[in-house]
């Protein structure tokens, strides 16, 4: 894979292939870059060019101590983007994945992007007066240590074991099983504490490109009504539903989500 460093030194690992309009894949939490395999394929085929970035401490990323925090990561993508000098991106972020997206957005703003997709992922993790389709269970309360044990089960959503035909398809096309980095180390831990305590809601009320919100049915994490409420916020945003479809749904459900994805890049061209 090539790779590219950041200003504080880290080597960061990404996937190159096709030609056309940029696309930039972004992997959700311990998910490497090649988890948008399918995605990959699809976009290929249509004439995209399609960059997939390992996140640092995801894939074949390097995976320092520092830097473990969502504004660091949003950084990085900055980073990532100058030093390929591609313009005029379309950015698609799975889970955290789109929590970097957003987060790259609020600090450096939209002049290089074209569009968003943001898939299952709520905008603000704590739930609140104002905002229920957080984490279920995770609370301003609760939130220091509402993940001390890892990522919990909330009794939700899709059974994992109904997504294992999607999963069969993603093997083949990698030939190997995709490698997951551990949630259990400090920066990891640190990350995900970091992750649940933001809000992007004001970063999309004010952006200025179209975006898609692509919420899962059957998301083990949060209620669905995340992105309908999203685009709420903003005239330039869309939202749709995965029916069937538990958290990670670009895996779950490749081709329903392939085929939203797809529509949408057409309707901006």
């Amino acid at each position: 894979m090539p790779t590219v460093v950041t200003d504080d030194s880290v080597t960061l690992s990404y996937v190159d292939e096709g030609t056309g309009p940029a696309v930039v894949l972004i992997a959700g939490f311990c998910a490497p870059a090649t988890t948008w395999a399918l995605q990959q394929k699809a976009l290929v085929a249509a004439g995209y060019r399609v960059l997939a970035l390992d996140r640092r401490g995801h894939g074949a990323s390097e995976a320092p101590a520092h830097g473990a925090s969502m504004e660091r990561h949003g950084r990085d993508v900055a980073h990532f983007l100058a030093a390929l000098g591609v313009d005029e991106v379309v950015l698609i972020g799975g889970s955290m994945g789109a929590s970097t997206v957003w987060s790259y957005i609020s600090q450096f703003g939209t002049d290089h992007v074209r569009a968003v997709v943001s898939v299952d992922q709520t905008p603000k993790m704590v739930n609140s007066a104002d905002w229920p389709n957080g984490f279920y269970g995770l609370t301003e309360e609760n939130r220091k240590t509402f993940f001390d044990n890892g990522i919990p089960d909330t009794g939700h959503g899709r059974p994992q074991w109904k997504s294992i035909p999607s999963l069969l398809k993603l093997v083949v096309a990698l030939r190997t099983m995709p490698k997951m980095a551990s949630p259990d180390t400090p920066p990891m831990k640190a990350l995900l504490a970091d992750h649940a305590a933001q809000d992007w809601r004001a970063t999309i009320a004010g952006t200025d490109r179209p975006f898609l919100m692509v919420a899962a049915r059957d998301s083990q994490f949060w209620p669905a009504a995340h992105a309908s409420e999203s685009v709420e916020l903003n005239p330039l945003g869309r939202s749709m539903v995965l029916e069937n479809c538990g958290h990670a749904a670009n895996m779950d459900r490749p081709n329903e989500f392939n085929s939203a994805m797809l529509e949408f890049l057409d309707s901006i061209a």
